[in-house]
Parts: structure tokens; C-alpha cells; sequence
């Protein structure tokens, strides 16, 4: 593992954000959904792609809170431009389940 400094940390921009769509990305090599991300007046809305189909159904995304980096570049995938990445953790099947924060909290909020 390698370490980082606090500074470096500090860097990556950690937000709540809203999903308020989901679809299916059929065009993805691996099956995904196009995400819509609402992260408040000061961020605004951003697009990602996230590979969590097989954990969860669009209409169970509509709605939830979720932790995403939201300063990366943007990142062509497929014909969809990302622009934040939605944070998860790998199960043991290798499915991918969303962080998210496990009580309500304002959009846009920075993890700290």
C-alpha cells in the first residue's frame, strides 16, 4: 500500500450527491447504467457511468444518496462524457455496492 500525505488527500473532492436518473448504458462493454447526479447549486448536476446492475435496478436508484469524486477530468466512455465517478466496494462476488452515506445529509456536502 502506499502512502499519501494529508495534503494529497485534501485534494480528491468526496460530495453527496442525489442520483435523479438512471438508464441503462447499453453501448458499455460491461453492463452499466448512465447516472445523473445532482450535488447542489455549487457543483450543479454531473453524468457518470457505474457498473452496478447487477446489485441494483434503475428505479431503486432514483433518489439515493451516493459519495462520488467529482474533481477528476472527464472521462469519455463509450458515446457517454462521465464527469464525476461514483465511489463503491467490490463484494465477494466481485458486484460492485454503492457508498453511500448511512444517514441523510445535505447535497454537495464534502466528505472531511
Amino acid at each position: 500500500m502506499d502512502l499519501i500525505s494529508w495534503g494529497d488527500f485534501t485534494k480528491v473532492e468526496l460530495r453527496v450527491g442525489r442520483i435523479v436518473q438512471a438508464e441503462p448504458f447499453p453501448e458499455a462493454r460491461k453492463p452499466a447504467y448512465k447516472l445523473l447526479v445532482d450535488f447542489g447549486p455549487e457543483i450543479g448536476q454531473r453524468k457518470s457511468s457505474a457498473q452496478i446492475t447487477h446489485l441494483y435496478s434503475t428505479q431503486e436508484l432514483q433518489g439515493k444518496l451516493v459519495v462520488a469524486v467529482v474533481n477528476f477530468p472527464p472521462k469519455q466512455i463509450g458515446p457517454l462524457m462521465s464527469e464525476c465517478l461514483v465511489t463503491g466496494f467490490h463484494n465477494e462476488a466481485g458486484e460492485v455496492s454503492l457508498c453511500v452515506p448511512d444517514k441523510p445529509v445535505p447535497i454537495g456536502t464534502k466528505l472531511l
